[in-house]
């Protein structure tokens, strides 16, 4: 069931002449080709032009259609397509589609969009999928799916056997009387048996193999196109399977390069007894590889990141071929494959193993992942192999699929993302989702985040709204999002308290809501005992929930209009976004007009307060580096990782916490902002941020962009080097700023002679100049000659790396003692005196805008900053 097609490789101007390049390429024909738009017309075209049938009145109804209505969604989001996500089909009891197919493996792909049908409640939309006594999904909330993962819609993509001729799928609604199934669209297309496996597979650390056959029923949770763009369904091989982009999940800046076919290597040929249609031909002629410097490339890990469900084992199928002409021997590039901190494959030459560059060639690997918390990381990781001594040290990957195998009961079911407690105003939960997910498939991966945006008037942004929206979930001057006011993509009613001097309209989607009740008893009525700091906005202290959990409570100042738009904005903030270097909001209360948010509780505080001002021992070299590497890694996901750039706005030492394992965490974001549309290269806005940090840009022309966030990072780094504040009155004037001090003292090449003096000895002199060279680009006076937040992560963990490399060989010793390889490290203060790390400065920092800590007297071990003036100047 095959068909031969030239497909156009390249176009090139060569010598004066266009010259045509074809290659031989073919796709499958599927048996069963059926795309079910439930609810909708007769016939409609989706935005890929595939043609979809409706279900109504359809041969496939094997429950009565009285049993079911059909209803169109409340409400389109700019980013929804009409097909099939308009129309659904609605549940109240058990009902079945059955679908009579010729026998062999199918994709079964159904579709969500979890607006209100009927006026129904998108948060109320919870069942149970079945089919051929396999669970796919159980107690499925699409609605808490896609606010979780911040999707407009969710795509769940199967792969099982039809064995009977008749594929049956079962929704049954949630036992709860309110409870109702539904669904928007069901594709079921053949595809050969390309998962399946002639011999068992290699379980990833164990002795014993894998077999994947008839019996076994797979979840498509990741297909990426590693290296190149996204390829929509109609590019793929016959199978309408969707490939996205693989940038999303790399870990840290170390994203290596793209490659691409090189124009003699012409053709794409598959092996004899290989079929063509495994992988699209682009997924072939791209490819991620470390990049050419050797020397770099031994020092770190090409590496991707996965969300995924425990207790369950997975296939990841890895997709390589090399598409240049100067890889073409074996034991010119050999690499070492990891899953998951385990060996996967110790010697992977691909050249060895498709015989040629060219050659497309596919290594399927099981990972069993044992039950624990309900999501966990999958890690792949790519790494030079050495011992052979190939030619290059480097690594390659083209391509990536990820399924969940069935568990021996036949359950693929896993809990939905980050669940949302359940409260007494649950009903109340908001019902419009966050932006879409293009993937089939990834809707249940790895969740970017994104953010809502400050609600400037109601004039401009009725005005506005239509266009905005298309880059925006909201309007374009804050955070504060149109939720808060009640949103009209919203059938639920907003929880409103109307008492005291602000309304709060804060739904119960975006995290926890605890009762007054609650928090007092979780601080003892607030005892004085369990403050942590006392600040402008109010006290933070230290309490226990649930039993146990500690927590950090920040309370605001009852009956104070101050901070009410960065205490929600804070709120709908760490309620949409979710990093491990980002501190995790667990709930808030606005009960009785009080503003309280509900942290994990930082074990070790604020990275200030190991600096400088304390009793604590100071932070060894590599602790510091590996802290401003965290912090890094969570302002570069702000900058990339979300739908829309974030701009934190206040980023210092006292929003750096620190938790047990002394893992860095970005906190407050009350001043935060989505960054420019792609039209506009800044934010105009009034100038807000701490003085001794504040982008000297930004403060000139009030134009904010994510390089304000790197400079006052750039101050951070020299915080961190220099253990003494931003700001110091006390000093000479020219000293009195730290980013001033510190890029002359850079210039005159005496930066070495103002640093920690407990670090001295202690840092390998290349690693110190690579930090210092980064700090100081940080803190260019023009936000265009600063790096990217990426460009600092890369800097920093190569840094880490050649300190590291220079503590091994003995160059400077582990963890403190030994000489400085630099001879310059004279011991000198800024004054040009000897000094200590805990020096009595005065610590001042001074604030613009909103913030103050320790000039307002907010005390060292305090956990969160505080908020002075939220109306700015």
């Amino acid at each position: 069931m095959m068909i031969t097609k030239l497909l156009l490789l390249l176009l090139l101007w060569e010598s004066g002449s266009l010259l045509l390049l074809f290659v031989a390429g073919a796709n499958y024909v599927p048996t069963d080709k059926i795309f079910l738009n439930c609810g909708g017309p007769a016939v409609s075209t989706d935005s890929d032009n595939q043609t979809w049938t409706t279900d109504v009145l359809s041969k496939f109804l094997s429950s009565p259609s009285t049993n079911s209505l059909t209803a169109s969604a409340s409400v389109q989001l700019p980013d929804v397509p009409q097909v099939p996500y308009m129309t659904a089909r609605i549940f109240k009891s058990e009902f079945t589609y059955s679908f009579p197919l010729a026998a062999g493996r199918k994709f079964l792909r159904l579709y969500f969009y979890p607006a209100s049908y009927a006026g129904l409640n998108a948060s109320n939309g919870i069942f149970s999928v079945s089919s051929g006594g396999y669970t796919l999904l159980n107690n499925f909330s699409a609605f808490i799916t896609t606010q979780a993962l911040n999707f407009d819609y969710v795509v769940k993509e199967y792969s099982l056997n039809v064995p009977s001729k008749v594929l049956n799928v079962t929704f049954t609604p949630n036992a709860s009387a309110s409870s109702y199934a539904f669904i928007n669209g069901i594709e079921v297309v053949s595809h050969p048996d390309i998962y399946s496996s002639d011999g068992a597979i290699t379980v990833v650390g164990q002795p014993t193999g894998f077999v994947i056959d008839n019996s076994t029923v797979l979840e498509n949770v990741y297909r990426l196109n590693v290296g190149g763009q996204a390829i929509s369904p109609s590019d793929d091989t016959g199978m309408f399977r969707s490939w996205n982009d693989d940038l999303p999940y790399i870990f840290s800046a170390a994203i290596g390069i793209t490659e691409s076919l090189d124009p003699s290597v012409l053709n794409i040929s598959f092996p004899s007894g290989s079929p063509s249609y495994v992988a699209p031909f682009n997924v072939y002629a791209t490819l991620r590889s470390m990049g050419p410097n050797s020397s770099v490339n031994v020092n770190f890990n090409l590496t991707w990141v996965f969300d995924i469900d425990t207790g369950f084992s997975y296939l990841v199928r890895l997709h390589f071929c090399e598409v240049t002409t100067y890889i073409s021997k074996v034991n010119q590039r050999v690499f070492t494959i990891f899953l998951n901190n385990q060996t996967a494959e110790p010697a992977a030459d691909v050249i060895a193993w498709a015989g040629s560059n060219g050659v497309p060639y596919h290594k399927d690997y099981v990972v069993v992942v044992p039950n624990g918390p309900p999501r966990q990381e999958l890690w792949l990781d790519l790494h030079p192999y050495t011992i052979s001594k190939p030619q290059y040290y480097d690594a390659i990957l083209n391509g990536l699929e990820i399924f969940k195998i069935n568990s021996s009961s036949g359950n693929l079911a896993g809990p939905n993302p980050v669940p949302l407690p359940q409260t007494p105003d649950s009903s109340a939960i908001e019902t419009s989702p966050g932006h879409k997910s293009s993937a089939v498939g990834v809707g249940i991966g790895v969740g970017t985040a994104a953010a809502a945006v400050l609600l400037v008037g109601a004039i401009v942004y009725l005005v506005s709204r239509r266009d905005k929206r298309k880059k925006d979930s909201t309007s374009s001057d804050g955070w504060l999002p149109l939720s808060l006011y009640g949103n009209s993509h919203s059938s639920g009613s907003a929880k409103t308290t109307t008492t005291g001097s602000y309304a709060s309209s804060l739904p119960s989607n975006l995290g926890r809501h605890f009762s007054i009740g609650e928090i007092q008893a979780a601080t003892n009525g607030f005892d004085e005992s369990l403050l942590l700091g006392v600040g402008g906005f109010g006290k933070v202290y230290r309490g226990e929930i649930d039993s146990g959990t500690k927590v950090a409570i920040k309370r605001g100042n009852p009956l104070s209009e101050q901070g009410v738009h960065e205490f929600q904005t804070e709120i709908e903030m760490l309620s949409k976004l979710r990093h491990r270097h980002l501190v995790s909001l667990i709930g808030y209360c606005d009960d009785n007009c009080e503003m309280i948010l509900v942290y994990d509780y930082m074990a070790y505080g604020t990275l200030r307060e190991h600096l400088y001002k304390t009793q604590k021992p100071p932070l060894p070299w590599r602790q510091r580096l590996e802290i401003c590497i965290g912090a890094a890694r969570g302002l570069h996901y702000l900058h990339t990782g979300a739908k829309h750039t974030i701009i934190h706005r206040d980023v210092k030492t006292t929003n750096i916490l620190l938790d047990e394992k002394w893992v860095a965490k970005v906190s407050d974001f009350g001043l935060s902002k989505t960054g420019p549309s792609l039209d506009h290269t800044h934010v105009s806005t009034v100038v807000k941020g701490s003085f001794g940090y504040l982008d000297p840009e930004y403060f000139r022309r009030q134009q904010l962009t994510e390089k304000s966030d790197v400079y006052s990072f750039g101050v951070v780094l020299l915080e961190v080097l220099c253990a003494r504040p931003a700001l110091n009155p006390s000093l000479p004037k020219e000293q009195v700023s730290l980013a001033e001090w510190g890029v002359h003292c850079h210039k005159k090449g005496t930066l070495d002679q103002i640093i920690d003096p407990y670090l001295y000895g202690k840092i390998a002199s290349e690693c110190f100049k690579k930090y210092t060279e980064t700090a100081v680009k940080c803190l260019s006076d023009v936000g265009m000659d600063r790096p990217a937040m990426g460009d600092v992560l890369w800097n920093l963990e190569f840094a880490l790396n050649l300190q590291e490399s220079a503590e091994e060989s003995g160059m400077v010793p582990k963890g403190g003692g030994g000489d400085m390889e630099s001879s310059s490290f004279k011991g000198k203060g800024f004054d040009g005196t000897a000094t200590d790390s805990k020096s009595s400065s005065s610590g001042m920092t001074m604030s613009i805008g909103g913030r103050s800590e320790d000039s307002d007297g907010l005390t060292p071990s305090a956990v969160f900053s505080q908020i002075m003036n939220p109306k700015g100047r």
